[in-house]
């Protein structure tokens, strides 16, 4: 969908969307139309009651005494209690409206409402239909598909004083909204397509466009830097494993990067500790972690951010053969702990624990942040509503808490501590991959990710149950959501540039 900004003109032609509070006031344009209608408007209004909620709409079709196809009145609620999100929220309920109604370009005339500024109500409703407008067409063939694709909302024009503002602040909004669905893609994408080295490739392709220098590790640079546990992983399935950095370099040349750790296992069937049938399909979607880091660099060097941030995408695929890792097996992971692998389906954490220990040492990070799909325990906890937050550091936990109510990926702290990391106490080795049957799974993922951490602030976050979504959201179809890339883009934005 395309987004213009343009100055306010009096509607003429087409379909044009004007702003009410939850008290049916309107603004000018409103007004003008009410008038020119003779109280149309008003008399919709008052069905309502004084009870127009935040996002919903009432449609006027070919209004007397004017050439317009429609009028969509749109309720902001009590606008001078509406978040930047509230608004997001409206933009995408917009979106969908429109859709519904077949209407492929629209209007908004966008007005100070309740003291809303005019170019920040823009941004928000354009962001928020954006993002709600998403979809992933690539492999529609079917003819009903096309014509359903021919009815989607093509461009949105905003309307209102001083457009050239928003539409500076708007090439950041659009950057970011860019990484959301760029992240979207990689997860959607079916695991015959989206292999380690093809998600490697596109880590290759992003960097020329962006600014961003990448560089790829390969089995034998892995082997190298003795990457044991993430190599346990890989060593049963006929795909190579990767190891992708992408670093930005947007703030002070001496100051040490944030470092962002992605969890990518581009398929993952348990290997032999192998998953149920039922579902299996969806393991598509276990690189979620990885996608949203790689979203988020290409968010932040479109937007140039004022920071140094550096990405680590640990990609594999987990799969069943005659040369995959066994229940039992010991391995060594790259920081020299030992690791008794009793279940081959928490094989999240043997990436992450390599990949971290890579970025601790590598880049000498001022805060680390790993978002992983790495425990169903974490959905019988929270369910799909928010992430599962791991982390010693309370300033960092707050800040990423704020981040995400901002953006509404929620997140949720769950605790750390000595009593937990007895739960993967080891008989044979320095650890185990997994902690006691049905007790606190989320928990003794993070930490066991806690012990290859050294005294970096570090945070994990379990996004098992924010990935994907089998229902519409917000600001996400069905589907993969993007979940992580504007939280991390907006902690970035509020906490680490220059």
């Amino acid at each position: 969908m395309r987004i213009a900004f343009a100055a306010a003109v009096p509607p003429a032609e087409g379909t044009w969307v004007v702003l009410a509070g939850s008290d049916g006031a309107l603004g000018p344009t409103g007004s003008e139309l009410d008038r020119r209608t003779g109280g149309a408007l008003m008399r919709a209004l008052k069905d309502r009651s004084g009870n127009f909620k935040r996002g919903e709409a009432i449609e006027l079709r070919y209004p007397a005494g004017l050439e317009l196809d429609r009028i969509v009145v749109l309720s902001l609620g009590k606008p001078e209690e509406a978040s930047r999100y509230d608004l997001e929220t409206v933009g995408g309920n917009l979106a969908v409206r429109l859709k519904g109604l077949r209407v492929r370009a629209a209007s908004v005339a966008v007005e100070v409402l309740g003291g809303l500024r005019a170019s920040d109500t823009a941004i928000s409703l354009a962001t928020g239909a954006s993002l709600r407008a998403y979809r992933f067409d690539k492999y529609r063939t079917a003819k009903d598909d096309l014509e359903d694709q021919n009815d989607q909302l093509e461009q949105l024009t905003l309307h209102l004083d001083e457009p050239g503002a928003a539409e500076a602040a708007w090439r950041a909004a659009e950057a970011v909204i860019a990484g959301v669905a760029h992240g979207r893609d990689l997860v959607t994408e079916p695991a015959n397509v989206l292999s380690p080295e093809a998600f490697a490739e596109a880590c290759r392709e992003l960097g020329p466009a962006l600014g961003l220098e990448v560089e790829v590790h390969d089995r034998a640079a892995l082997e190298r830097l003795g990457m044991r546990a993430l190599l346990a992983v890989s060593q049963g399935s006929a795909r190579e494993p990767r190891v992708a950095t992408l670093r930005w370099s947007g703030g002070p040349p001496d100051q040490p990067p944030v470092a962002l750790i992605g969890k990518g296992v581009c398929f993952d069937s348990g290997g032999l500790s192998i998953k149920p049938a039922s579902g299996m399909e969806e393991m598509k979607w276990d690189m979620g972690g990885a996608a949203a880091v790689f979203g988020a660099m290409k968010a932040l060097a479109g937007r140039k951010a004022k920071a140094n941030v550096v990405g680590v995408l640990g990609l594999t695929e987990n799969m069943p053969s005659g040369t995959a890792q066994r229940p039992g097996d010991v391995i060594t992971s790259m920081a020299g702990l030992t690791i008794e692998v009793v279940n081959t389906d928490a094989e999240g954490r043997l990436v992450l624990a390599d990949v971290l220990h890579y970025a601790k040492e590598q880049f000498k990070p001022r805060v680390m942040i790993d978002l992983a799909t790495l425990t169903g325990a974490i959905i019988v906890a929270l369910g799909h509503e928010q992430a599962g937050l791991f982390t010693p550091d309370d300033e960092l936990a707050r800040r990423i808490q704020d981040a995400g109510a901002a953006v509404g990926e929620k997140v949720w702290r769950r605790p750390l501590g000595d009593d937990y990391a007895k739960h993967i106490k080891s008989d044979i080795a320095d650890i185990k991959n997994v902690g006691r049957n049905r007790q606190a799974g989320a928990t003794a993922g993070a930490v066991f990710l806690q012990r290859f951490v050294g005294d970096v602030p570090w945070a994990h976050i379990d996004i098992a149950g924010t990935a994907w979504s089998k229902e519409d959201r917000p600001l996400a179809p069905k589907g993969a959501t993007g979940y992580g890339v504007r939280l991390l883009d907006r902690l970035i934005a509020d906490h680490y540039e220059a």
